[in-house]
């Protein structure tokens, strides 16, 4: 009971309307820039060379903003399932059950350098039919990852949004500001290649990159408007808080580990190129551990 009265006194402390109101219109415009930048990097880039979605430089700056997507979601449900045995020994089953279908995957393809003499040959000729089979499944494919992800994207942003808007503490908004800007660019990056990868028409691509631009700076806004008279901690706010955190976070670590990192690190082309899965796990553990040092001061 005194911590919580403790923690209360410090928010109230720190409490300051204006100086709040002025740092949410500073995280609206580095938000909704950082956002716009990350999404349009790989849908104009997807002209230029080195950038072009099978590139080494692409799956690499995949592998770090699958990282940087990856993190906070866990250190969430790790802050509300620390306490639920059951909820652990679930994710312990569930990772179990996915390293033996990665196992199954890898054993059911071949390896060494007879594989990365197939894939090789297999750009060559003598493979049309196949090759345009295998295109449009694959396009397919990319099709429902980039609507899925920019779901479980807007959901977690709505959420995002929400709870910096209701704030009045610029203790509490400063540090977010630089960590959510963070967050977006790279969160952006990986929606943008999946979004690259499906060659929508770019009309639908413009929506679904303006869509994402604009959620949590929206949320933020709606947040602010409704900051009088909103309670964060009613009963009515804490569900759908929950609903939306929980619904989000499924989508984005079944995305982030099926959808980003599977995909690329388990290809012929990261198989057959040591140098690049050293480069794709350091980028991977580097975009999650700057995440978790970003934790620090949020």
């Amino acid at each position: 009971m005194s911590n919580t009265s403790c923690q209360s006194a410090e928010v109230n402390a720190c409490r300051d309307d204006s100086a709040a109101l002025a740092l949410k219109l500073i995280a609206i415009a580095s938000i909704l820039l950082a956002g716009v930048v990350g999404i349009a990097i790989p849908l104009i880039g997807k002209q230029r060379r080195f950038l072009r979605t099978d590139g080494s430089l692409f799956v690499a700056a995949k592998a770090f903003a699958a990282g940087v997507i990856l993190a906070p979601v866990l250190f969430t449900c790790s802050r509300y399932y620390e306490r639920k045995q059951g909820l652990n020994r679930a994710s312990e089953e569930q990772a179990r059950v996915g390293s033996v279908d990665v196992a199954h995957h890898r054993d059911s393809h071949p390896h060494g350098q007879d594989a990365c003499d197939g894939h090789v040959k297999d750009h060559g000729h003598g493979h049309n039919h196949r090759f345009s089979e295998g295109d449009e499944e694959s396009g397919a494919r990319h099709v429902a990852v980039s609507q899925i992800l920019e779901l479980g994207v807007v959901s977690h942003s709505v959420i995002i949004g929400l709870s910096l808007g209701v704030s009045q503490s610029p203790c509490t908004i400063r540090p977010l500001i630089a960590a959510l800007s963070f967050h977006q660019f790279f969160e952006g990056f990986a929606l943008g290649g999946c979004i690259s990868q499906a060659q929508f028409k770019t009309l639908s691509a413009t929506i679904m990159a303006c869509f994402f631009a604009i959620t949590t700076p929206a949320g933020i806004g709606i947040g602010t408007g409704i900051s009088s008279f909103y309670n964060p901690h009613s009963s009515a706010a804490l569900i759908a808080e929950g609903i939306l955190d929980s619904s989000s976070a499924g989508i984005l670590v079944y995305m982030a580990l099926v959808d980003l990192i599977a995909a690329d690190f388990l290809s012929k082309s990261m198989s057959c190129n040591f140098r690049l899965q050293l480069v794709s796990y350091f980028m991977l553990f580097l975009g999650a551990g700057m995440m978790a040092a970003l934790a620090i001061w949020v």
